[in-house]
């Protein structure tokens, strides 16, 4: 979905540096993948095709903090109904 984005904080040695990732059209998404040693997250189409991707060594990543695009209901999830445990009734 346009709007989502994945910062990275890497370590640079003496200072840190922060990279993003956004899905920069509509009806693209952001996925990532440890593989080997390798952090990788991509920008992807509704199709599955890779549009871009940014690799980093997984030893150097300090923070990975994937933000979905908020909803418009302001809820977390579709359907949720904002009680802290779901639907238990309480006590």
């Amino acid at each position: 979905m346009k709007g989502d984005r994945v910062e990275i904080v890497v370590d640079a040695g003496d200072t840190t540096r922060t990279y993003e990732v956004v899905a920069s059209r509509a009806g693209r998404r952001v996925e990532t993948a440890v593989r080997r040693g390798v952090v990788e997250v991509s920008e992807v189409t509704r199709t599955g095709a890779v549009v871009r991707t940014a690799r980093f060594m997984a030893n150097r990543v300090l923070a990975l903090v994937e933000q979905p695009v908020p909803r418009e209901d302001g809820s977390e999830k579709a359907g949720q109904s904002g009680r802290p445990f779901g639907d238990v009734p309480e006590a």
